[in-house]
C-alpha cells in the first residue's frame, strides 16, 4: 500500500530529507518492508540505549528527534524540541520532531505518570549531551585544537576564541554516531541556557486555531472501508444469531461477526451508522453488574479481599495525652469517564503478512505487542503510528478502536476506520475504578497529629498489572497477551506531615465493577481528596488555621515554599474553619490542599474561594490559586497550560462527574446524564509556577489534578460547616449535608 495521506502532519513529517536517516517511506511507502530503513538504505536504530535512537543530523543542516513519548496536548512537541536544541547547540528551528512511531521511535515506554519530561526528557538530553561531546571531538581532529577549546553553537562547532567553525552536517551528516548513552556526558549549565526556559510557541496550536490539524479522526488511506461495531445491550451478553437480511437494503454492507464480535462495514460512515442502528442481532441477558446505590457496601463486604500493608511509620501512644481529640471519616469518590469531547476513532491496514495501524494511543510499542499477539504476526511485521486523537490523559476508548480496526480490518482485508459514538464511548469506555477510603487520626491541642490510619478498597487490577482485557479481542474470543494498563492508583495515602504514628493498608478487592483505566492522575485525585480533607479536620479540631496546621507539619523547604506562595496568592488571613457566618445565604469560605506528588515528585498547593448557596445546594468556584514546583521548567507557558488544565478538567470532576448504572449497562451515555464542566463556570485562575533550573524537571500532567478535590471540599466546609466526603459535590448532596447539619 502507497498511502498518500490527506495531512499536513505527515507532510511536516519530511522533516527526514536530508543524507542522514531520511524516511520518504513516510509519506508514500507504509509497508513494513520499509519499516526499519531510511531512503539511504541506513537502518534506524531503536535501541534506547544507543544515540541514533534518538537523534539525526541531516544533510540540510537540521537535526530530527526521535521521540517514543507521544504529545496528547502537553506541549511535548516544542519542549522536547527546546531540551534537544538547548543541550545539541542548535536552534529550535533547526529541530524536525517525529514521535510515536513503533517503525521509527524507540520505546520510551507508556506516556504516563508524567513521566514524559523528567524520564524520556532526560533520555534525549543525555542522548544529545553525548552528541555533542562527540561532534566536539570530530571538530577537534579537523581544527587540530583540544575540545576543551571549542564550543558547539548554531549548529556549528567553533573555537571559543573566534575563528571559523564546522557545521555539524559536514561532521556526521550520512553516518550515523554508533555510540552509547554516556552518562557522564557534561550537560550544560543552565545559567547559560538561551532556548530552555522561554515561552516558545506550541507548533500544533495555530494548527487547531484554524482548522488545518489533523486528528486521527481526519485521517484517510486509499480503499480505506468504515466500520462500526456493535455492542451488546448488557456488558456481559453473549451474541445469540444475528440476521444479515436486516441490512440488505443498504448499499454494500458488510457483516462481521466473530464469536461475540460484531460489526458492519461499507464504504462511507453514514451507511455504517444507520446499518449500525438497523442491524437486527440477539442477545443472552445479563445482569451482573452491583447495585450502586450499595457499592460502597458491597466494596466493604468483598470475600476475596487481599490486605497489603503500604506504609508503616511510627508508634501511637497510649494513652493520648490531655486535650487530644480522635476523629473518623469515609470518602467515597466514583467510577468517572475520560468524556473526552471526540469518541474514540482509529484506522489500521491488517494484511497476511504484516499490519500498520493509526491510532491515538498512549502506548504505542506496549500495544505493538499486544496487537501482533492477536493478529499472530511477527513484532517487526506490525507497525503503530501515532495520530493526535481528542485527549483524555488516561486510557479512553483509544486502544479499544484500535483493535476494533485490526480485527475488522484482517477480517475484509481492507485498510478500515473504526469510529466510535458518543453512546458507545461513555457506554463502555474502560473506567477510572472506585475509591473507598477510611481515615482515623488523633490530634493533640498543640496541633501534632498524633496517630493516622488509612484503610483504602481498591480493584485489585488497579496494582499497575497490565491485564485490564480489550474488547474486539475479548469479544472475539483472541488471546491480547494484555490490554490497558490500569494504573497504580494507591499512593499518596498518607499524610505529608509530622505524625508520631502511621499507617496505610490497601483492601485489594477482587475486581472493579466495570473495566478500570487509569484517568489523570490516577488513584491521587481521591487519595489527595481524603487526606487533605482529614488534614483540615484534624486542624479544625484543634482550633489551627489550614495553613497555619500544615505548615507546623512540614520540614521540607519545597513544600513549604509552594504553600506559602498560595496563601500569598489567595491573600489568606490566618484564622480557624469555619468562617463565623455559616448560615449566610450565599455562604464564602476559602479552603487549601498541598501535594508531593508520589511523595518523591512535583510539589503543588492549592487554594479556592467558593459561594454555596443554601436554597439550591450551588457551589460556585469563584478563584482559584496554586503554587507549582516541578524543579526545572522547561517551557512555562508549556506547563502553565498543563497546571490550568490539570486543575479545570478535576473540577468538573469533583463537581459533576459518576458514571451511573444499573445491574446490566452505564446509564451515563450522553452529555446530559454525564455532564462536565462548561467554560461559563470557569473560575479565575492564578498560578505561581517555581522555577529551580538547578534541580531535575518533574512532571506536570498530574500533580495540580490531586490537590483540586479537597481544597474544594476544605473551602465547602469553611463557608458554610459542612463536610462533603462523596464526590461529585452535586447540588443535591450539598443541600442534603446542610439539612442534615442542621438537623
Amino acid at each position: 500500500m502507497n498511502a498518500s495521506v490527506n495531512t499536513s502532519r505527515f507532510s511536516r513529517r519530511a522533516v527526514l530529507k536530508g543524507s542522514a536517516l531520511t524516511v520518504g517511506f513516510v509519506l508514500t511507502g507504509l509497508r513494513t518492508s520499509a519499516f526499519a530503513q531510511g531512503a539511504t538504505g541506513v537502518s534506524r536504530v531503536l535501541d534506547t540505549n544507543e544515540v541514533d535512537a534518538f537523534l539525526a543530523v541531516n544533510g540540510d543542516g537540521t537535526v530530527t528527534v526521535f521521540c517514543g513519548k507521544v504529545d496528547l496536548g502537553q506541549g511535548l512537541r516544542i519542549a522536547i524540541p527546546q531540551i534537544a536544541a538547548e543541550e545539541l547547540g542548535i536552534g529550535v528551528d533547526k529541530i524536525k520532531y517525529v514521535e510515536g512511531d513503533t517503525a521509527l521511535t524507540p520505546n520510551q515506554g507508556r506516556t504516563s505518570g508524567s513521566n514524559s519530561i523528567q524520564r524520556g526528557g532526560m533520555q534525549i538530553r543525555q542522548a544529545a549531551a553525548t552528541a555533542r561531546k562527540a561532534l566536539i571531538g570530530l571538530a577537534a581532529q579537523r581544527l587540530n585544537l583540544k575540545p576543551e577549546d571549542l564550543i558547539a553553537t548554531g549548529g556549528e562547532v567553533r573555537p571559543k576564541a573566534g575563528g571559523a567553525g564546522i557545521r555539524f552536517a559536514s561532521l556526521i551528516a550520512g553516518r550515523q554516531f554508533n555510540l552509547k548513552l554516556d552518562p557522564q556526558a557534561p550537560l550544560k549549565d543552565p545559567a547559560s541556557y538561551t532556548i530552555v526556559g522561554k515561552p516558545l510557541p506550541r507548533p500544533d496550536v495555530p494548527l487547531k486555531c484554524n482548522g488545518t490539524a489533523t486528528y486521527i479522526h481526519d485521517f484517510t488511506v486509499p480503499g480505506m472501508q468504515h466500520a462500526r461495531v456493535i455492542r451488546p445491550p448488557a456488558i456481559g451478553a453473549t451474541l445469540i444469531s444475528v440476521d444479515e437480511a436486516s441490512v440488505k437494503n443498504l448499499p454494500g454492507v458488510k457483516v462481521v461477526r466473530i464469536k461475540n464480535f460484531l460489526a458492519v462495514v461499507a464504504k462511507d460512515e453514514w451507511t455504517t451508522v444507520r446499518a449500525a442502528r438497523v442491524l437486527r442481532a440477539q442477545w443472552s441477558e445479563w445482569s451482573g453488574l452491583p447495585a450502586q446505590d450499595t457499592l460502597v457496601a458491597t466494596m466493604r463486604a468483598d470475600p476475596e479481599i487481599t490486605n497489603e500493608t503500604l506504609v508503616t511509620k511510627g508508634t501511637a501512644s497510649a494513652p493520648l495525652p490531655p486535650g487530644a481529640k480522635q476523629l473518623s471519616a469515609s470518602y467515597f469518590w466514583p467510577m468517572q469517564s475520560h468524556g473526552s469531547i471526540g469518541p474514540s476513532c482509529a484506522v489500521a491496514d491488517v494484511r497476511t503478512d504484516e499490519a500498520t495501524v493509526w491510532t491515538a494511543s498512549q502506548g504505542m510499542h506496549d500495544n505493538r505487542v499486544t496487537f501482533a499477539r492477536f493478529l499472530d504476526l511477527p513484532l517487526e511485521k506490525v507497525r503503530l503510528i501515532y495520530l493526535e486523537g481528542s485527549g483524555c490523559y488516561g486510557m479512553n476508548g483509544h486502544e479499544d478502536a484500535a483493535a476494533d480496526a485490526a480485527i475488522v480490518s484482517r477480517a475484509i482485508g481492507r485498510p478500515v476506520r473504526v469510529q466510535w459514538s458518543r453512546e458507545d464511548e461513555l457506554g463502555f469506555d474502560p473506567k477510572g475504578p472506585p475509591q473507598l477510603i477510611d481515615i482515623s487520626g488523633a490530634v493533640g491541642a498543640d496541633g501534632r497529629i498524633l496517630d493516622w490510619r488509612t484503610e483504602m478498597w481498591l480493584p485489585q487490577t488497579t496494582r499497575g498489572l497490565l491485564n485490564i482485557p480489550l474488547l474486539g479481542p475479548e469479544a472475539a474470543g483472541i488471546d491480547q497477551v494484555h490490554g490497558l494498563n490500569p494504573g497504580q492508583i494507591a499512593q499518596n495515602g498518607d499524610p505529608a506531615y509530622a505524625a508520631d504514628s502511621i499507617q496505610v493498608i490497601a483492601h485489594w478487592l477482587k475486581s472493579a465493577p466495570l473495566r478500570p483505566a487509569p484517568i489523570r492522575s490516577p488513584g491521587k485525585p481521591a487519595n489527595c481528596f481524603a487526606v487533605e480533607s482529614f488534614v483540615d479536620e484534624l486542624a479544625a479540631a484543634a482550633g489551627f488555621d489550614p495553613v497555619e496546621f500544615r505548615l507546623r507539619g512540614l520540614k521540607d523547604p519545597r513544600a513549604i515554599e509552594v504553600i506559602k506562595r498560595t496563601a500569598t496568592l489567595m491573600k489568606w488571613q490566618a484564622r480557624p474553619s469555619p468562617e463565623p457566618d455559616i448560615s449566610a445565604a450565599v455562604a464564602r469560605g476559602r479552603g487549601v490542599s498541598f501535594i508531593h506528588y508520589k511523595d518523591s515528585e512535583t510539589y503543588v498547593a492549592l487554594a479556592m474561594e467558593v459561594a454555596v448557596e443554601r436554597a439550591s445546594g450551588r457551589i460556585t468556584v469563584n478563584r482559584v490559586a496554586c503554587a507549582h514546583d516541578c524543579g526545572q521548567i522547561i517551557n512555562p507557558d508549556g506547563l502553565r497550560a498543563q497546571v490550568e488544565g490539570g486543575i479545570l478538567q478535576t473540577l468538573s470532576r469533583v463537581l459533576l462527574e459518576e458514571v451511573k448504572f444499573d445491574r446490566s449497562h452505564v446509564l451515563s451515555v450522553n452529555w446530559s446524564s454525564y455532564p462536565i464542566l462548561r467554560f461559563s463556570d470557569v473560575p479565575d485562575l492564578e498560578i505561581d509556577l517555581v522555577d529551580r533550573p538547578n534541580e531535575p524537571p518533574l512532571g506536570a500532567g498530574e500533580a495540580a489534578c490531586a490537590t483540586v478535590g479537597a481544597a474544594l471540599a476544605n473551602a465547602v466546609y469553611d463557608a458554610a460547616g459542612v463536610r462533603l466526603r462523596t464526590v461529585p459535590f452535586t447540588p443535591e448532596r450539598v443541600k442534603a449535608a446542610l439539612n442534615s447539619n442542621a438537623s
